[in-house]
């Protein structure tokens, strides 16, 4: 009779810890990484395609589209993203590959940051880093909070939009929290010019 109560408060306490383990390592851990997943990647946990105002897909927040039309010149109605190498082509993604030392490299940072003081009206001096150096893929949507509100004057003028609604997208669209402490603060142009859209009046 004490053998079987032994052994039944043995297998009591199996199934108890079995219950235990279930819990903690069947649920609560995965139900951890996904929160975590969610606060530090949440593309990389939900996926990365963004809809437009009528639920169709309309872009990878993941990568710039770009908004310059066949001429190369860039659409003042959008914000504009970091220059690319490969024109924002997805299936040739790739850096300049050009050394700091190498005159190539120089002439197209002096034509960017001339063509940016244009479009902006501002002073050569006054044009951000990222706005004449592409990525390391030609593909980074993101840009400083700084470089996005240099552009709200143009594309508010250009969409017909106040500069308090631009300024709002721009906001929203500002990294902050955990994803800016772990990196930097950035504005997706991608998704913010996907809401914009969505915001401008109809032509």
């Amino acid at each position: 009779m004490n053998t079987l109560t032994g052994y039944l408060r043995q297998a009591g306490t199996a199934v108890r810890f079995l219950l235990f383990a279930t819990l903690v390592l069947g649920v609560a851990y995965h139900l951890a990484v996904f929160g975590a997943g969610q606060l530090i990647a949440p593309y990389q946990a939900n996926g990365s395609i963004i809809k437009d105002s009528a639920g169709a897909p309309a872009a990878s927040a993941l990568i710039a589209q770009t908004s310059a039309n066949d001429a190369g010149a860039q659409d003042p109605r959008w914000f504009h993203a970091r220059p690319s190498a490969v024109k924002w082509d997805p299936a040739s993604s790739s850096a300049s590959n050009l050394g700091p030392n190498d005159p190539k490299l120089l002439d197209a940072v002096t034509t960017n940051r001339s063509a940016v003081a244009a479009a902006e009206g501002i002073s050569a001096l006054d044009v951000p880093a990222e706005a004449v150096t592409s990525s390391g893929s030609g593909l980074d949507p993101d840009i400083s909070p700084a470089y996005a509100r240099l552009q709200i004057p143009r594309v508010a003028a250009a969409q017909h939009l106040s500069a308090g609604t631009v300024i709002s997208l721009v906001n929203k669209h500002t990294t902050g929290g955990l994803a800016a402490f772990l990196g930097q603060p950035s504005v997706n142009v991608t998704a913010l010019n996907v809401d914009l859209a969505a915001a401008a009046p109809s032509k």
